[in-house]
């Protein structure tokens, strides 16, 4: 089985290991997309752990059903990659994105368990789901950010009428701007370092405004966009360093809500005395529950959403270095490049 696999910082390599086979109780998947998510660019910037074959977001064909009565050879599907232990206190309330065993044998985020950039994935049966014949396998892969991206939008308090800051311009952060518009937000606003990002978030109708977060007026700019220089109603910072949650107590209104989306593997320093003074409300949001996997198909299938508009290019195995290099370069608009682990890279010559 030809995959791509972390070699080092910043470094991966094409490979070739035994491929998936069937199991009892589980569905192997023939992987026909699978997506380039921000957490796969945060262990290629590490090079940990080596040897991970990453890809947690795919849509793929069942090629064997492990004795399932759901699901038959050749259905399409995705599946939610987590691995919820399904047992404990959290997991029976629906709570299975802080099961403490969710991310232990993740697909595509844990080395016994690799992604879809191998081409196969064997995945717990009660955790799959079945493709509307309208949805795309390009859309079907990017359920996966869409889902976390609806999971921060609905805890995040947003009212009919509110105002709104989304902090970063990934794909997460423009996937949560588009529900919060969803949900009712009057205006949702954006702030990105890299202005191609920027002006996509409008362009793509997932926001309002965008602004330079490199420009030294615009805390006041912003806060403009509040009613009485307020501040937000809602902020949700998508990026997770120091200087982006600091920024969001800072724009967060007295009694506001800060929804913390995006993740950092390092430590960071924040003003705490800021959000204190203002009684912010500051909730963690991972990952997604069933409920709202589930819904973004549903919403894929009625056509209320189109996720492939965010889809700027599909690889092969080949080139998934440079898209990793292309996504991090902070001067390219691309924020998501989807990989078909199954297709040849073609040579002109």
């Amino acid at each position: 089985m030809r995959c791509v696999a972390i070699e080092g910082p910043k470094k991966l390599k094409i490979d070739n290991r035994e491929p998936k086979t069937g199991k009892k109780g589980y569905i192997l998947i023939d992987v026909i997309k699978a997506g380039i998510c921000g957490s796969d660019i945060h262990y290629w910037v590490n090079g940990e752990p080596k040897g991970l074959v990453m890809g947690h977001e795919f849509s793929g064909i069942v090629i064997d059903n492990g004795g399932s009565k759901e699901f038959r050879e050749g259905d399409r599907v995705t599946a939610l990659p987590i691995s919820p232990c399904l047992k404990c206190e959290e997991c029976k309330s629906g709570e299975i994105q802080i099961c403490s065993h969710t991310w232990e044998s993740a697909i595509g985020l844990s080395l016994d368990n690799p992604g879809g950039f191998g081409g196969r994935v064997l995945v717990r049966e009660d955790m799959v789901r079945h493709l509307p014949d309208n949805v795309t396998y390009e859309n079907g892969a990017m359920v996966e950010p869409a889902a976390v991206a609806l999971r921060a939008a609905n805890i995040s308090g947003v009212k009919r009428g509110d105002k709104c800051l989304v902090i970063g311009g990934g794909i997460i952060g423009l996937l949560t701007a588009m529900f919060l518009r969803l949900k009712g937000a009057e205006y949702v606003c954006l702030t990105e370092t890299n202005a191609k990002r920027g002006e996509k978030s409008v362009k793509l109708g997932v926001a309002n405004e965008w602004f330079n977060a490199l420009d030294p007026k615009i805390t006041e700019r912003l806060m403009a966009k509040t009613r009485n220089g307020n501040g937000f109603d809602v902020v949700c910072d998508c990026v997770g360093n120091s200087i982006a949650l600091t920024n969001a107590i800072t724009y967060t209104k007295p009694n506001g809500n800060l929804i913390m989306v995006g993740i950092s593997l390092s430590a960071v320093n924040v003003p705490l005395v800021s959000a204190v003074l203002k009684e912010i409300n500051i909730k963690g949001s991972i990952a997604y529950k069933k409920i709202e996997f589930d819904t973004v198909i549903k919403l894929l299938e009625t056509k209320k959403i189109n996720l492939e508009k965010f889809c700027d290019d599909i690889v092969t195995l080949d080139d998934v270095q440079a898209s990793f290099e292309r996504l991090t370069s902070g001067n390219d608009d691309a924020v998501k490049i989807l990989v078909d682990p199954n297709k040849n890279k073609i040579v002109e010559i």
